[in-house]
């Protein structure tokens, strides 16, 4: 009773402050009041009044400044029942405003961070509490996933639901995925214990039975044309057609499971469901057979040379246009031109090895006027002129005379 208390208390004080200061007045109460803590869905006329601001009619900034309104709502509060109040209205927007909604949602998203990002949202006031909690983060997780369904799309299923008919086969396989995906959180929103017996989570749990018929169905939609393609898909194609067409058998059985749960419940009785049947085994035979002899590219190996012992692949389609092997054999016929024999390079000299000089370095040292002439004296003086003898005599006495300084002189004495 006290947390209630102080619940309405802090409703009361937010709506006084936001009637004072706020620049959306009107805005900001509707938004208070409809998340408030009162354990009550909120007042049709406060939902209407945030429906209206988010159209497409209403200028962006109104739209953004309702979404960062929630956006703060859901942030802030640790109370499970303003946090479910917030999807409720967010989740009835998205169904009931025209598709600019989740446009907007979309782009906010993407430049402020994820709107509905509850991963760790937890209210452990009580043992309930704490159960609702939990179906608060699934809830909060579809929603997410709704998202990237309608990003992935690029378009709302509920809307245009007889498009996925005429998709082609890559949109398919990329489509219904995505889907299926989002079945998968769907049925992530089975509720466990006292989450079973509440009023609000039973309604927001009404609204998500009533989204997976038509998830179904355009699930069954988007089977159909693409069993009707599978015989005619390429190998890679088929393989990923059977992937999808196993796991869409899984997830009939599991949503009959998530309708008999709701059927047990309060707003399910007496409410009419899909007839859930499971594809027959049959088929998923006939769809292994045909990937036996499904058409594939065919595989051959090639060697660029001789000295690269790797191995390459290259995929060939089977079919080939006309004048390919006109064009093959001119491409085997310039290869054979370029491997023929051609004369070899001259050898590179090796310049370390001065035992065996090339002709070339004994050229050029032959017409090399520079080069030092290593002599005896008398091969000196039979080339020189007198006075040309006489300066060299003198320059190899006085060398002499320094040989023989140097090897008289004493040696130094090594100390032991």
């Amino acid at each position: 009773m006290a947390r209630k208390a102080l619940g309405a208390l802090k409703d009361s004080t937010m709506v006084g402050i936001a009637k004072v200061n706020s620049e959306y007045k009107k805005l900001d109460v509707a938004i208070l009041k409809a998340t408030n803590h009162v354990e009550l869905l909120p007042k049709e006329k406060h939902v209407r009044t945030l429906f209206n601001a988010v159209s497409s009619n209403r200028p962006r900034a109104d739209v953004c400044y309702c979404l960062h309104t929630l956006s703060k709502r859901l942030t802030k509060t640790r109370t499970w029942q303003v946090a479910l109040k917030t999807l409720i209205v967010i989740h009835r927007a998205m169904r009931e405003v025209d598709v600019s909604f989740l446009q907007e949602l979309v782009n906010y998203t993407a430049h402020r961070g994820h709107l509905l990002n509850l991963t760790h949202f937890k209210d452990d006031t009580s043992t309930n509490a704490w159960d609702y909690s939990t179906w608060i983060r699934s809830y909060a997780l579809y929603l997410e996933e709704y998202l990237e369904c309608f990003c992935i799309m690029r378009y709302d299923f509920q809307r245009e639901r007889k498009r996925i008919k005429e998709l082609n086969t890559p949109t398919l396989i990329e489509t219904i995925p995505a889907l299926q995906q989002l079945l998968s959180r769907l049925l992530d929103c089975q509720p466990v214990g006292a989450a079973q017996y509440n009023f609000l989570i039973q309604h927001a749990l009404s609204i998500v039975a009533a989204e997976s018929a038509s998830l179904y169905v355009a699930i069954a939609d988007g089977m159909l044309n693409l069993v009707d393609k599978f015989f005619e898909m390429q190998r890679h194609d088929a393989v990923r057609a059977l992937e999808i067409y196993r796991r869409a058998g899984d997830q009939a059985v599991k949503l009959s499971e998530f309708f008999e749960i709701c059927r047990n419940l309060d707003f399910g009785r007496g409410q009419k469901y899909v007839k859930i049947e499971k594809p027959p085994e049959s088929f998923i035979t006939a769809m292994e057979e045909y990937l036996m002899d499904a058409p594939k590219p065919l595989m051959i190996t090639w060697r660029p040379d001789d000295d690269d012992r790797s191995t390459k692949v290259i995929a060939v389609p089977e079919s080939k246009p006309a004048g390919a092997d006109q064009e093959q054999e001119t491409e085997i016929q310039t290869k054979e031109e370029s491997n023929t024999e051609t004369p070899a390079p001259p050898p590179i000299p090796d310049l370390l090895s001065f035992d065996e000089p090339s002709q070339e370095s004994a050229a050029l040292e032959d017409n090399n006027a520079l080069a030092l002439v290593i002599s005896t004296p008398e091969e000196l003086s039979n080339s020189l002129s007198s006075s040309e003898t006489n300066v060299v005599s003198r320059q190899v006495g006085n060398w002499n005379s320094l040989q023989r300084q140097l090897l008289t002189r004493g040696r130094p004495q090594i100390i032991s």
